[in-house]
């Protein structure tokens, strides 16, 4: 049995975002304390969100039993035995009258590799089905496929966050870290930073230059800057024909972007874009980084390589002290995509459709590759399809709140409400928790052991300094225990996490995120291991790669790839029934769903309500006011929010966070057109109207 006695204090790492800053968690007079370390990416800062991490370790509604709905409708708590019993029987019923893709898996970015990796595994051979996907795939999944179309892997920074330091220039495209990662804020002090954000934001504010782009417009913007880059001189020609191909493919698409045309596209003057490239020419160490705000879209891949030929042009990628990167978002966003929870990939970012890589798998597994299903549905997918002719009937969820988080909320919770079986494994009761049929409690991040990868492909250590309260089991052995009641061997799905991460890095050796040289030991002896990190023959460790693509790219010829692409509109646009445009994203105060953070009392009373950003030109027009509620409808739903009157946002644009629930949710008007490579839906943009509101948000 694992040792559950309390330690006094542990080295470990923020639960938020993808920066994974290093704390120390410790008991103090009132419980669990935290306090800041020296790790690289946080420097000795946290942001509100870390120093009120513990909080939620004792939040009221911690679920501390299994829930069952009962004939009445009602959830009522139930023990563990009867709890996975209920769920495998309904389970194998499903399965057996309508086949294996008849159940469906739905992870998320925050999960540890351990649980992330294990998540895929069950899946695929407890389950036996295709339908795994996770949230991550509405977080990174755009950036993902440009870098790998791109550089033959995707590595959100391939460098360390530490490198930022030294730049003299720093584009940051759709990305505001001074809200959603305070503390990278640290590295980018010294750099002239250009922002693209249609938001005057907290970053924009510290911006050298900031351009205001209309919504959906990035992928314009990112081409007419290039097309600056390339006419005005600033190209570098050496690197472009002795470590890339493609240029001349997408050359030809920028050249038709001059920059009076983007000017009226965009709405970014001609001034502003040459002063942008400029900033970027005469740098000696430069970096282009994309955040959502270039990615959420229906044409986010390519956005995202628009941006990538930009870095490309200038000759940044692969070289020390310059680059290209994505800030991935979620804690474990990058792990979390890179060990098999994603419908099409087996870990170590092996292709499902790969021949190698299934055999490569399946022998680790024990099993045989005829024995893994193929790709499955992407999370929208995936949501879009619970309960139709065809689609999955059942859905277990770990880790996350789709109800409020996924595009077109109502529809959602009408799939979820279609299942036969609706299971959600979660330690606070999440919107999505209260419609399920079965609630399974598990175990928070200060209470496991484990690993995460944190957004510079540096493999971290979490490590436990409470037990679970009683009652509560970690999710390794939730799944154990539903795994062996569907008739697998129990040794198959280890619940110590470390058996699962050195089976892991057999699962992942040789693939592109190769993780086999990389050990608990050498985590725990403070070692910085960035994947690739291969284990070597003969036992000498391999050091890890901290900095990719110095010596060529990850691609069969050792050369980057620009990629050929075009301007289209979004999926949807301003019309005389919905005049303007809608955007949304996250605040300083809350993540993601907000399901944690607005169990925070400090981080509520910051952020209480849901509410909308808009000019005062505006508002006035549809005769709205300052701390009013306005009602704020695209063509699939309205949603209720405090009205803010901000001088600074564009006059056909609105901003909602998307962190509440309710009749507040920014994802009840969201629209579903996904990216036809990524499959990321088109958060970032869509077609509102406003109106006063007579109800409170």
């Amino acid at each position: 049995m694992p040792d559950r006695a309390p330690r006094t204090s542990v080295a470990t790492h923020c639960p938020y975002c993808a920066l994974q800053c290093g704390t120390r968690l410790g008991h103090g007079a009132s419980g669990t304390v935290v306090e800041p370390s020296d790790f690289p990416v946080n420097d000795g800062s946290l942001c509100q969100k870390g120093w009120t991490a513990p909080a939620v370790l004792d939040v009221t509604d911690r679920l501390r039993r299994p829930l069952l709905r009962g004939p009445d409708g009602r959830l009522a708590p139930a023990g563990w035995d009867t709890a996975l019993d209920t769920v495998a029987t309904r389970l194998r019923r499903i399965r057996d009258e309508h086949g294996p893709d008849a159940l469906a898996v739905f992870g998320g970015g925050g999960l540890t590799n351990e649980k992330a990796y294990l998540l895929g595994k069950f899946a695929r051979l407890a389950l036996g089905t295709s339908q795994i996907d996770y949230n991550g795939r509405f977080c990174m999944s755009s950036a993902a496929a440009a870098g790998n179309a791109a550089f033959g892997l995707d590595r959100g920074l391939p460098f360390p966050v530490a490198d930022l330091d030294a730049a003299d220039t720093i584009l940051l495209a759709g990305a505001n870290p001074a809200e959603t990662m305070p503390p990278l804020m640290r590295h980018l002090r010294k750099a002239d930073l250009i922002v693209i954000d249609p938001r005057r934001t907290k970053t924009a504010e510290r911006a050298a230059l900031h351009l205001q782009p209309v919504p959906g417009t990035d992928l314009a913007l990112a081409l007419g800057l290039l097309h600056i880059a390339v006419s005005d001189g600033w190209c570098d020609k050496e690197y472009v024909q002795e470590r890339t191909t493609g240029f001349d493919a997408a050359w030809r698409r920028a050249v038709t972007w001059w920059p009076e045309r983007v000017e009226q596209v965009t709405g970014v003057p001609v001034a502003e874009q040459r002063a942008a490239v400029e900033l970027l020419g005469e740098a000696r160490r430069a970096y282009v980084l994309t955040g959502r705000g270039a990615e959420q879209h229906s044409k986010g891949a390519d956005t995202a390589a628009a941006f990538i030929n930009l870095a490309l042009a200038l000759g940044l990628p692969g070289v020390a002290g310059s680059g290209y990167g994505c800030l991935t978002g979620q804690g474990n966003g990058q792990g979390g995509r890179e060990h098999g929870q994603k419908a099409d990939q087996l870990p170590g970012y092996r292709r499902i459709t790969d021949p190698e890589a299934r055999a490569h798998v399946a022998r680790v597994w024990g099993t045989t590759p005829d024995a893994l299903p193929g790709p499955g549905r992407s999370a929208y997918e995936l949501l879009d399809a619970l309960g139709t002719e065809g689609g999955p009937r059942a859905l277990l969820v770990f880790g996350s709140n789709p109800l409020v988080s996924a595009p077109h909320s109502a529809h959602v919770a009408e799939r979820l409400a279609a299942l036969d079986l609706l299971v959600v494994a979660d330690f606070v009761p999440s919107e999505t928790a209260r419609t399920a049929d079965v609630v399974l409690p598990v175990a928070q991040w200060a209470e496991e052991e484990g690993s995460l990868t944190n957004l510079e492909g540096r493999v971290l250590r979490r490590r436990r300094l409470l037990p679970p309260p009683e009652g509560v089991r970690t999710d390794l052995e939730v799944l154990h225990g539903l795994a062996v009641r569907l008739g697998e061997p129990a040794h198959r799905y280890p619940t110590s996490p470390r058996q699962v991460f050195d089976e892991l890095r057999r699962a992942s050796r040789g693939g592109t995120a190769d993780y086999s040289g990389i050990t608990y030991e050498r985590l725990d002896a403070g070692e910085a291991l960035y994947w690739p990190c291969p284990e070597r023959p003969g036992g000498q460790p391999h050091p890890g790669t901290p900095r990719l693509f110095l010596d060529g790219f990850a691609t069969p010829d050792g050369r980057a790839r620009f990629a050929e692409v075009d301007h289209r509109d979004p999926a949807e646009t301003p019309d005389a029934d919905h005049p303007l445009y809608a955007t949304t994203g996250r605040v300083l105060a809350h993540y993601q769903s907000g399901a944690q953070t607005r169990r925070v009392p400090e981080l509520n009373d910051a952020v209480p309500e849901p509410y909308v950003e808009i000019h005062p030109d505006t508002a006035a027009r549809a005769g709205l006011r300052e701390g009013g509620t306005a009602r704020v409808t695209s063509a699939r739903g309205t949603t209720v929010a405090r009205v803010r009157l901000v001088g600074s946002m564009r006059t056909d644009t609105v901003f909602l966070p998307f962190h509440h629930p309710g009749a507040g949710r920014a994802n009840l008007i969201t629209g579903t057109a996904l990216d036809p490579r990524s499959r990321m839906p088109e958060f970032k943009v869509c077609a509102v109207r406003i109106e006063p509101g007579s109800d409170a948000p």
